[in-house]
């Protein structure tokens, strides 16, 4: 007989036993999955609902972080400096920091920054 895999919590309302919608949108995140690569033509159901939860942890991990430095600065409002400082300081982050180090203001408004010459 079969037994429960380890994401079998996740399917019946999670690993914390709640039950109801999950927190991020399923159709976005098969969506961003199949867009990942063109080999990717079929995702089962139970797909995104692991990718939602890992996402979620992930959100919460680094929002924590952020808090940390936030705290630090003796601030009661998280800034994206904060979330920039959290990834600089943790290494699982590092695929982040060319995202937030550097010229983030520019980067986050989408303008580029000009050279005079």
């Amino acid at each position: 007989m079969r037994q429960p895999g380890a994401y079998s919590g996740l399917l019946s309302g999670g690993i914390s036993g709640k039950t109801g919608p999950h927190l991020l949108p399923l159709a976005r995140i098969k969506k961003i999955m199949k867009k990942s690569n063109d080999d990717v033509k079929m995702i089962s159901g139970e797909a995104p609902i692991v990718f939602s939860k890992a996402c979620e942890l992930f959100i919460e991990e680094l929002t924590k972080r952020s808090w940390n430095m936030t705290m630090q600065a003796k601030r009661r409002t998280l800034h994206k400096e904060d979330v920039a400082s959290a990834v600089v300081a943790t290494d699982i982050f590092d695929f982040l920091v060319p995202i937030v180090s550097g010229d983030s203001d520019e980067a986050a408004d989408g303008s580029e920054k000009k050279e005079e010459i």
